[in-house]
């Protein structure tokens, strides 16, 4: 009965914000998750960061309708006596509804098994251009065929991570395990525990961990201070070396997007031989031995050195369009600093987003992640109904006055350029000096 139930309110509840003490809110009623944080196939990372207000927009995005099945058992017997729905809120959870009901959430699509059967097709080619044939352009086509192969592997990825493209859970992890782990040598694990934080934070400078690359790119002049990095749990020390690359990132962005793949082996590499708890460490590490086991024999069937060293920076050129596609969905947005807060989440989304405009033929290309806000706010959803769920989206963000930015693939380009230019351009200001940077000001005093 409604003067049974006991109640708290929200600065009650924020004090439950931190890990082994950490409360959140769903739909007003109040969980207790402290020792079942670790246990989150999503990792703790996503309930850290909500930790101690309501969640309810975030619970529906990331959760299918079975989920809250399993809420009971931590709830609290606890209510959140000032918790109120904005408007915008509203409409969200009514589109979510509308969705569920359509079933868009579970009509796939044979998407997967076209990207599946493509890959295969590619690594067949690669495998006949680099042991069947002599020639160096037939070397240098297969390496080309290599980098698209790890392109639409991470797609595959990419979605398994987000929801179940296989008949079941099993072969679900299968394909994570090939498309990620052994064909890529990019550890699933990672991509978990980063993208999940990326997600929830969307553009968070402190929090988001795809907007923080000190030394090598800053997209806001807030990383000048060296902020702390609530995701990596350091701070991101911006020192002379710092402010010498940031001061020309706008020129150096496409050549790092080169080798940035470089950086995804180094990040795997320190998180499976970390002493972070994650689930699978065994698993991935399999993978990753099976990935630096064929692609190194494969470039030693090369005949010289130079082929080799032109498949590999050939191989990873190619794959430089997916990270500069990833990079445009957020560098030029909006960006904030703090935690994530569960009561604007619509708002956060489409403020830290930008989609990308192409004709539907190219949705392979991109793989539906050109529809960056639709992905973001129903990162369920098959990537074949984000087309079909936009112009809904779009009428959502028109209804309550929030930005609904498309742009071209050149336009997209333009701002994130514009956008690193003129963080460059502070960080250049003597006027604003970095502590101790003799070395900055001697180049720019003496050329």
């Amino acid at each position: 009965m409604e003067g049974d139930k006991k109640y708290i309110t929200g600065e009650d509840l924020k004090q439950h914000n931190k890990e082994g003490d950490l409360w959140i809110s769903i739909q007003g009623k109040v969980y207790n998750v402290s020792d079942w944080a670790h246990e989150h196939p999503g990792g703790d990372v996503a309930l850290l960061n909500l930790a101690g207000q309501d969640v309810t927009d975030a619970f529906i995005a990331y959760h299918p309708g079975t989920a809250w099945q399993y809420l009971d058992k931590f709830f609290t017997g606890y209510y959140l006596k000032d918790f109120k729905v904005s408007e915008t809120s509203k409409d969200y959870r009514r589109l979510a509804s509308e969705f569920a009901k359509l079933g868009l959430f579970e009509k796939k699509g044979h998407i997967t098994m076209y990207a599946l059967a493509s890959i295969a097709l590619m690594f067949c080619v690669v495998l006949y251009g680099v042991l069947c044939c002599k020639s160096v352009w037939a070397h240098l086509g297969s390496a080309v065929v290599l980098g698209f192969l790890w392109i639409q592997s991470a797609y595959i990825g990419h979605d398994s991570g987000h929801y179940q493209v296989m008949k079941s859970r099993g072969y679900n992890k299968l394909a994570q395990f090939l498309a990620g782990n052994s064909l890529t040598g990019i550890s699933i694990a990672w991509w978990k525990w980063t993208h999940n934080a990326h997600h929830l934070a969307c553009n968070s400078l402190d929090y988001d961990p795809d907007l923080q690359h000190i030394p090598v790119f800053a997209v806001n002049s807030t990383f000048f201070d060296s902020i702390k990095s609530c995701f990596y749990g350091r701070h991101l020390d911006f020192d002379p070396v710092a402010r010498f690359f940031v001061s020309y990132q706008h020129w150096t962005f496409y050549p790092v997007m080169c080798v940035a793949r470089v950086n995804l082996y180094v990040q795997t590499f320190l998180l499976l031989f970390s002493k972070r708890k994650f689930p699978d460490r065994a698993l991935n590490i399999v993978g990753i031995l099976i990935f630096w086991t064929w692609f190194p024999l494969l470039v030693s069937c090369l005949p010289n050195w130079p082929e080799r060293v032109m498949f590999v920076l050939a191989s990873f050129t190619v794959t430089a369009i997916q990270h500069v596609q990833f990079c445009l969905n957020h560098f030029a947005a909006d960006v904030y600093t703090g935690p994530p807060k569960g009561n604007d989440w619509f708002e956060k989304q489409t403020g830290g987003t930008l989609d990308i405009s192409c004709s539907s033929w190219m949705d392979w290309f991109y793989g539906g992640l050109q529809f960056q806000l639709e992905h973001h706010l129903f990162p369920r959803m098959p990537r074949c109904q984000l087309r079909r769920v936009s112009p809904l989206v779009q009428d959502l963000c028109k209804k309550h006055n929030l930005s609904y930015r498309s742009l071209s693939f050149w336009e997209a380009n333009v701002w994130t350029i514009r956008r690193l230019r003129n963080v460059a351009q502070q960080a250049r200001d003597l006027s604003n000096p970095v502590p101790k940077n003799m070395l900055w000001e001697a180049v720019n005093t003496h050329g």
